[in-house]
């Protein structure tokens, strides 16, 4: 019998370790092979302190804070794709040729199909449809895993990536709605600011707790996440909302991540104890 493999696919340096940190970290704990792809270096993003980076080097030290990330969390496989970071919608990012939303789609779908094959993961997970709150690269990379979720099992699609191969489960990442409003509830009796709280359920305002078929208990390795978010030094600030509240709150929020069940299609009700349940190892 040969491990287990799990292959997150996001769009940049972080998306890894805020939603999904502990999962990753909980099955490399379990022995499972963790790979993580990334499409870009995150060159677009916001920089925390301005001693850690420039708008000129971020790219090379977001891929160092990954490293980091991933070191922390047991990531046997760090794939980058090498596209470049899009920014914002509506962003001058979104013009650079080299952004990934203007990447060619059959090239990308492409490259994961043979990723895909190459790793032969069981589960594969992602982004949902939005991206979470609506990033442009979001949701270029939840798009194109689905599309690479499905033909990798198609001998008839791209032949020269390998033999087919077909994961027993696609999820996406799904933090329900539930969850910010339980740390907003916390954030209000501190006292504390609640603007960007306030942003992040109106982007969350269709999310439910039904639409969530694992909640997967973390707490054993949230030490592990914790450490891999604070690797991303340049997105986490003095202010920024992980921050906010006292630590050992901000830990048990994260003690627990939130999946949809993307394929095989659900049936209603249906609740898994993790996203490996019922598959069998694979036989070498």
């Amino acid at each position: 019998m040969s491990p287990s493999t799990l292959l997150a696919v996001f769009a940049h340096p972080d998306d890894e370790s805020f939603s999904t940190g502990g999962t990753l970290a909980h099955y490399a704990a379990q022995g499972v092979r963790v790979a993580l792809v990334c499409a870009t270096r995150g060159e677009a993003g916001e920089i925390s302190d301005p001693a850690l980076a420039t708008p000129e080097t971020l790219g090379p030290v977001r891929e160092a804070e990954l490293r980091c990330a991933a070191q922390a969390l047991g990531i046997a496989d760090l794939i980058f794709l090498g596209y470049r970071d899009s920014g914002m919608a509506g962003s001058p990012d979104n013009e650079d040729p080299r952004a990934f939303v203007n990447a060619d789609a059959d090239e990308v779908v492409r490259r994961l199909v043979g990723i895909i094959r190459r790793l032969r993961p069981q589960v594969v997970i992602t982004f949902e449809p939005n991206g979470g709150y609506g990033h442009p690269d979001h949701i270029a990379i939840h798009r194109h895993t689905v599309a690479a979720f499905r033909a990798a099992a198609d001998p008839a699609r791209y032949p020269d990536q390998g033999p087919p191969w077909q994961p027993a489960r696609l999820f996406y990442t799904a933090i329900p709605r539930s969850v910010f409003v339980r740390m907003r509830e916390r954030m209000v009796a501190l006292g504390l600011d609640t603007h960007d709280l306030d942003r992040i359920l109106e982007w969350r305002r269709g999310w439910s707790d039904e639409q969530v078929h694992v909640v997967l208990d973390v707490a054993g390795v949230v030490e592990a996440k914790w450490t891999a978010i604070h690797c991303h030094r340049t997105q986490i600030g003095p202010g920024h909302l992980f921050r906010r509240l006292p630590e050992a709150e901000m830990k048990r929020l994260m003690s627990r991540e939130y999946y949809e069940l993307a394929w095989p299609a659900p049936t209603p009700g249906q609740r898994l104890s993790d996203l490996f349940a019922g598959i069998e190892p694979v036989n070498e």
